[in-house]
């Protein structure tokens, strides 16, 4: 089964819900990311290795696609991978079995094999780098997940269901949005669509300080994207910042956990950039660096 749509959309979650839904839901659902590991890693992430099959590998390691026996595996990212593993990939489909790495018997598996790219797989295959024959044997049930901005309908509810989830974890008693709040969460396109939206959620949470998040709580970029300019209580030159009257909505947090909140939530409103962030917090690259080793976020 082939999942497809631009990234953040959530094929990792519909992925999860055809598991639930499948009668191997009782099975193991196991996740890869084939995009975060160079070839020679992701071999032996996927299908395991065997002792001394390389330097370093001093016993026997089982796959993921053993962990997943019985039950599901998601491939995401899939059209990243290199020829060498598509093929091992087209052998497990086709045979149900793998073989570890410096391994020399294949071992059976059982297993539903869940993938998904942002790419066009079609034009992958025109071009040269995927298998056809793989291609064909994934797309066999094809899912396309639209973009966030083709279905405003959605926004509310996965806001809503964003907003109850962060706001029991920081422990807050917020209700819902304003009017004003919601009304800027439809109007922005979301380029970075379901994860984007679920960041500015989780931010506007800790921030907030009422039973309702207001547009004041929401990211300086989905304010401008949403055409609200920079609004009431933001600057031109960072993310937003509660007003001084706001503070109080930190207070029974330990100080920590405040740095930690403000330091990412300044990531996530600078795209990641780490240097822009260090600018916005008014620290150094290097404390910067510091301080999210020190939060086990680096």
């Amino acid at each position: 089964m082939l999942v497809t749509g631009e990234s953040g959309t959530g094929k990792e979650l519909v992925a999860k819900a055809l598991h639930a839904g499948s009668p191997r839901a009782a099975g193991p659902m196991v996740a890869v990311n084939c995009a975060a590991l160079n070839e020679t890693l992701l071999e032996s992430e996927l299908f395991g290795h065997e002792k001394g099959a390389f330097t370093g590998a001093e016993r026997r390691r089982e796959g993921r696609f053993m962990a997943a026996d019985k039950g599901s595996i998601f491939l995401d990212e899939i059209g990243e991978i290199a020829p060498s593993i598509q093929a091992k990939l087209l052998r497990v489909i086709q045979e149900r079995e793998i073989q570890r790495v410096g391994g020399d018997r294949p071992v059976g598996v059982d297993v539903r094999i869940l993938a998904a790219t942002n790419r066009d797989l079609k034009k992958e295959v025109e071009a040269g780098r995927f298998r056809e024959d793989l291609y064909y044997r994934l797309n066999v049930v094809a899912i396309f997940v639209p973009p966030l901005r083709d279905r405003v309908q959605d926004i509310p509810l996965l806001a809503q269901h964003f907003l109850t989830r962060f706001a029991e974890k920081n422990r807050k008693r917020i209700k819902g949005f304003t009017p004003a709040a919601m009304d800027h969460l439809l109007r922005c396109p979301w380029p970075g669509n379901v994860r984007e939206l679920e960041n500015a959620v989780e931010r506007a949470v800790i921030l907030s300080v009422g039973e309702y998040v207001t547009e004041r709580e929401l990211p300086l970029s989905a304010m401008r994207e949403a055409g609200g300019g920079n609004g009431a209580g933001h600057g031109t030159g960072g993310p937003a910042a509660p007003a001084p009257g706001d503070m109080a909505g930190l207070a029974g947090m330990a100080l920590d956990d405040v740095e930690r909140e403000v330091i990412l939530a300044t990531l996530r409103d600078t795209g990641g950039n780490k240097s822009e962030a260090a600018r916005v917090l008014g620290i150094t690259r290097a404390t910067l660096h510091k301080k999210l080793k020190k939060y086990g976020e680096e």
